[in-house]
């Protein structure tokens, strides 16, 4: 086995970005593998039979297959900017679920079967809360971006970029600024790195900072 850590990993998936975020803040370099979510590959299945990105290896034989575990494994080994200090546990839950349920129905209407406007409404109400935070502060817990802000920050821009005229026109600037920054961030920009999806066999590509 690599001495590296694996990361399966695919590319749009947001629970996915914000793992390759945090790896890349904690300068922990992986090998990532792209995936394609309609053709698995079986070396992930074995490692994680749920079957859903972010997958990371160990080089151990270790298997931590949910992104927040990824994060906060990555930033407890080591965390320069100090976002675990932003580790607001009920704030994620929160968007993790109950904004998270109204954001498929809202994108997905076809597969829930439910009026999207209602989903959105709903959805519009979890952004009003975030609108008050940042109206006192820069980012969700204090003046710098913190494991709270990229945990949230991929599911917000997913909902704004389903009717992105409509959110733009939304009383939100607070929102509206903060999501802008974290789109226009360095960070984002490498974490969005381009591959071709891997197959078994394909020479590593290695994942850090740098």
């Amino acid at each position: 086995m690599t001495a590296l850590p694996i990361l399966y990993s695919f590319r749009r998936c947001p629970f996915a970005m914000r793992a390759r975020m945090a790896l890349l803040v904690s300068g922990q370099t992986v090998e990532l593998r792209e995936i394609l979510l309609r053709a698995k590959p079986q070396a992930m299945l074995d490692a994680s039979p749920k079957g859903t990105v972010p997958v990371l290896v160990l080089a151990d034989g270790a298997v931590i297959d949910q992104s927040l575990d990824i994060m906060r494994w990555a930033l407890a080994r080591h965390d320069p900017e100090g976002w675990l200090g932003g580790d607001d546990a009920e704030l994620i839950e929160t968007f993790d679920g109950r904004f998270k349920h109204h954001l498929d129905r809202y994108k997905y209407p076809s597969r829930h079967d439910e009026d999207p406007l209602v989903h959105r409404s709903a959805g519009l109400e979890h952004l009003h809360s975030l609108e008050q935070r940042l109206a006192a502060r820069a980012f969700l817990c204090g003046p710098a971006c913190t494991l709270a802000d990229v945990a949230l920050f991929p599911f917000i821009r997913q909902f704004a970029a389903t009717d992105q005229a409509w959110f733009d026109a939304q009383p939100l600037p607070h929102v509206q600024s903060w999501l802008a920054g974290l789109i226009a961030s360095d960070l984002f920009d490498r974490a969005m790195l381009r591959l071709p999806p891997w197959q078994p066999g394909d020479p590593p590509v290695t994942f850090a900072t740098g």
